[in-house]
């Protein structure tokens, strides 16, 4: 049996590079060579011990790749394609899918299954390795344009589709004012996602130099330091009370307690943040339940059609979603990647793994 390598969760504040038996394309599968990939902050969950899943497990859930062999059942696809798979893999036939909710997908089985649709990383071996085995291949291999490089296209794997998933699924509108937590690589791509649905004055709260500038080239009208100021009062007196959206995109309870004192009467807030720990709403922010607030919780869609929409975005231009890229490095050198990465040195947006 062929073996590759693999970057493997051995334990809370533990992973190896280790050789693993390569796998073979079973019915409905296929296999990618990854060309790219990179971590995301639900990585560092994962390493933390914050996010729970086996010991062995390969992680990652954002591939870009080369088609290496297909399995019985996966037509209009062959050796060499380039393609991009989304972090999240809906079966298409499910009830969840079949309902709208493919986020959720239980592949298969029957009703509901949260966090269901994320399986990389998660509950089958992740991408952070030489080859991927995509389930489900039919419904989520997703051709790239060849006028789009690897770079160009990394982002709507995940960051681009969960960040944009706020604006959507917030109802932001023609003329809405919208405020983002937290400016890292999903936060911005909310901030992009809120000005792509139309809103008229974005506010962007971050308190890293970097990602402040790039949250204005995001379409971000206003950015706030919480380190400065009482960022929920200026807020307030910006937008006459409050914004009609609220996103954190962070997942700390202080960031999403000031997503909902934020928010006007009425009006939204779009979580896509990562929790870990007690979750508490404050009931006055809320006018005790009164309010006509929502607050609505997102898994990024997934799928080959949602990852067609988002490299369209990209091949658009209107966006420097190739900038987030800010570092690289082989697959050997992973966990110097890791490292870099969950501590925020160097002005890191998003890095790319070269395997």
């Amino acid at each position: 049996m062929e073996k590759m390598r693999a970057t493997v969760f051995v334990n809370k504040g533990k992973l190896e590079l280790r050789e693993v038996p390569r796998p073979e394309p079973g019915h409905g599968q296929a296999l990618v060579k990854v060309t790219l990939t990179t971590i995301c902050g639900t990585d560092i969950h994962i390493l933390r011990g914050e996010y729970p899943v086996s010991s062995g497990l390969t992680i990652g859930h954002e591939p870009v790749g080369v088609v290496e062999a297909v399995g019985p059942g996966v037509n209009g696809f062959a050796k060499g394609d380039r393609v991009i798979v989304g972090a999240i893999t809906p079966c298409g036939q499910c009830r969840a899918c079949l309902s709208g909710k493919s986020s959720q997908c239980s592949h298969g089985g029957d009703g509901y299954q949260a966090m269901g649709g994320w399986r990389f990383g998660n509950t089958i071996n992740g991408c952070q390795a030489d080859y991927v085995l995509v389930h489900d291949a039919q419904a989520n291999l997703a051709k790239i344009p060849p006028d789009l490089t690897d770079e160009d296209v990394l982002l709507c794997t995940d960051i681009m589709s969960t960040g944009f998933a706020a604006a959507e699924h917030g109802g932001v509108r023609i003329g809405d004012s919208v405020v983002i937590f937290a400016q890292g690589p999903i936060g911005l791509c909310a901030t992009a996602g809120a000005c792509l649905s139309g809103a008229s004055f974005i506010i962007a709260v971050e308190g890293i130099p970097k990602r402040q500038e790039m949250s204005r080239k995001m379409g971000a009208n206003v950015v706030l330091d919480p380190k400065q100021q009482d960022v929920v009062a200026e807020i307030k007196r910006l937008t006459g009370g409050g914004v009609d959206v609220a996103i954190e995109a962070l997942g700390k309870q202080v960031t999403f307690e000031s997503c909902v004192r934020s928010v006007r009467p009425g009006g939204t807030v779009s979580s896509i943040g990562v929790y870990s720990g007690h979750l508490e709403i404050p009931l006055e922010a809320i006018s005790a339940g009164l309010g006509d607030h929502t607050i609505r919780m997102s898994l990024c869609p997934g799928g080959k059609e949602r990852m067609r929409r988002l490299m369209s975005v990209v091949a658009s231009k209107r966006f420097p979603f190739r900038e987030f890229v800010t570092h690289s490095y082989p697959l050997a050198n992973i966990l110097e990647a890791y490292d870099l990465f969950s501590n925020q040195r160097d002005g890191v947006l998003k890095v790319g793994i070269r395997p």
